[in-house]
């Protein structure tokens, strides 16, 4: 039975809507990686180092949700476009830390503001109330799933 009243429909439903929405407004916030030339992942890599400070390798695949492994070929690939550079820690030479580079930062200063000004105008479909109120639900429902 198809209606809202079916609660297999309407989880189901629900969650289409919001996966659609997501990617659909993701696909439009990070059009403005096309020039610089980055990928969402290289994107997260220096917009974490960007607000964190230097990271290793580990802490970023956490923050931005990738694995290790993944996080490793995009680190490689901005360290070859002399964005990043990796630093042996003195005491412990298996830690890494990840440390934007100068061109790095004036690169995800720029990108970082266009972004922000793409999610401002997406947002501004919604209003500041809508805003709270997804951002609520959008909460509640990501701590559900986080393990104790």
């Amino acid at each position: 039975m198809k209606t809202s009243a079916n609660p297999k429909y309407r989880a189901l439903n629900t969650y289409t809507k919001l996966m659609r929405a997501a990617e659909s407004v993701t696909t439009r916030v990070h059009r403005v990686l096309a020039a610089p030339k980055l990928t969402i992942s290289q994107f997260g890599v220096l917009e974490a180092l960007y607000h964190k400070g230097p990271l290793c390798q580990k802490d970023i695949a956490t923050k931005i949700l990738k694995s290790t492994g993944n996080i490793t070929l995009v680190i490689d690939n901005l360290e070859k476009t002399g964005l990043v550079r990796r630093e042996r820690d003195c005491e412990d030479r298996r830690y890494l830390t990840i440390h934007l580079t100068e061109t790095g930062l004036k690169l995800i200063t720029t990108v970082f503001t266009d972004v922000e000004a793409s999610i401002v105008t997406e947002m501004a479909s919604l209003s500041e109330s809508e805003q709270e109120v997804l951002g609520n639900l959008c909460k509640k429902l990501g701590i559900k799933g986080e393990l104790p």
